[in-house]
């Protein structure tokens, strides 16, 4: 195996010691069915490519290993559903801040690549920043809402990209893990859900496929253009931050307190 430097785990404790680090990427993700047409670790894969490559462009980063088990309940009426109940996911989110922090971690950006995990990562980061107001926690919960502004208008074909195993999903898996996916066998269910409202659904009340959306439509050329702008807007954001001292607080807070952002 080549040692790659930005994964943490590839490093030792004399690597450390010579090239100190304090801003880590936590990828997370999820095993679970997302069709007949992609890997059942499709959340976690994301996560962690999509880590890989921003850290690849932002010096000092560093990749933590990825968890890949998320709160996947919703999905278990299909095959194969490895779930953490909600409180352990918080708490194993919690521990590995408490962790980092005592490490000397004092900037960490959440990578989430699977929906079920966002009330998680908010309890755990709250959590985490009232007990330690030093640690700075930024996170993308939601990549395939964030990507939308990004696009071109009309990018997607079928109900803006969306779904689980969808249109955006099976083509941003063909730019970062292509021979793990089986396109020719993609099937999804676009769900007629009310507009406006946010239905807490079984996955299995909206298809009988393991997707939703239209993966037919998805494309790898769809998933470059998909990766370019979601990675460069990442890194856009991560170098701002980098150029403020990861200082986010508005100016008239700096005038009132010298200390750090809290």
């Amino acid at each position: 195996m080549e040692k790659n430097a930005l994964l943490v785990q590839h490093l030792t404790a004399a690597d450390y010691e010579l090239v100190p680090f304090t801003t880590v990427i936590l990828p997370l993700g999820s095993l679970e069915s997302h069709g007949p047409h992609l890997p059942f670790a499709t959340d976690t894969l994301t996560a962690y490519f999509l880590a890989l490559e921003v850290a690849a462009k932002v010096p000092g980063i560093r990749v933590l290993p990825p968890v890949s088990y998320g709160m996947s309940e919703h999905y278990r009426d299909f095959p194969f559903t490895v779930s953490l109940r909600p409180e352990t996911e918080t708490a194993v989110i919690s521990d590995i801040l408490e962790s980092v922090y005592r490490e000397g971690i004092r900037h960490v950006f959440i990578m989430n690549g699977h929906d079920g995990n966002i009330p998680s990562i908010e309890i755990a980061a709250r959590k985490a920043k009232v007990a330690h107001p030093d640690l700075i926690i930024v996170g993308l919960d939601a990549w395939w809402n964030t990507i939308g502004p990004l696009l071109p208008k009309d990018f997607f074909e079928v109900w803006n990209g969306l779904g689980h195993g969808g249109e955006g999903e099976l083509s941003i898996a063909l730019a970062l893990f292509p021979e793990l996916c089986e396109p020719e066998h993609a099937k999804g269910v676009v769900p007629a859900l009310p507009e406006n409202l946010d239905v807490k659904w079984r996955f299995s009340e909206i298809t009988n496929t393991g997707a939703s959306g239209d993966p037919t439509k998805a494309s790898q050329e769809k998933g470059f253009t998909m990766k370019k702008v979601l990675v460069d807007a990442i890194v856009a954001a991560l170098q701002k931050l980098d150029a403020c001292g990861w200082d986010y607080r508005s100016p008239e807070v700096k005038q009132g307190n010298k200390g750090g952002a809290s």
